[in-house]
């Protein structure tokens, strides 16, 4: 495939090296969909991890920090300060796990149920900005390819 230039007569190769190498593309568009959602949690006051820790929290009950860790794969010692966060701001609150009296069990307070419905109102249009190139086909299989390639099953085909 031949390079292009743009309108400044400078090479437009992208093109050719995402059409090469797919893990650049995905890599770039990552980028691309990552700061979309920085910026979005950012405007509703909770980081990306945050507003994931509220939401897996509210769906699935307390959880210890490991297990929080594991399951939204966000690094143990980013997860401890996201956690740190989230309790100072009164929007989770830590407890003796009750299974293991060694941990702590996160558990999501009233207010941190507020904070994350008013966060999943503004997650519509985010997706909408991040994806707009994409029909809704387009956006149910690239959803479907990426569960393949991380090897997880799609929750809604159940």
């Amino acid at each position: 495939m031949p390079t292009t230039t743009d309108e400044r007569g400078r090479p437009n190769y992208f093109p050719r090296l995402a059409a090469e190498r797919l893990d650049i593309a995905l890599c770039r568009a990552s980028a691309l969909v990552a700061r979309a959602a920085d910026a979005n949690a950012g405007a509703q006051g909770l980081g990306v991890g945050q507003h994931l820790v509220l939401k897996m929290l509210a769906a699935v009950g307390p959880c210890s920090q490991q297990a929080l860790s594991e399951e939204l794969r966000i690094d143990r010692s980013v997860m401890v300060g996201v956690c740190d966060d989230l309790e100072r701001r009164g929007l989770v609150r830590r407890e003796r796990n009750p299974r293991d009296r060694r941990s702590y069990a996160v558990t999501i307070t009233d207010a941190g149920r507020g904070r994350l419905a008013d966060a999943e109102r503004t997650v519509p249009d985010l997706l909408d900005g991040a994806f707009g190139a994409l029909s809704r086909s387009e956006r149910d299989l690239l959803g479907a390819l990426l569960g393949k390639l991380l090897d997880i099953d799609d929750p809604r085909a159940d």
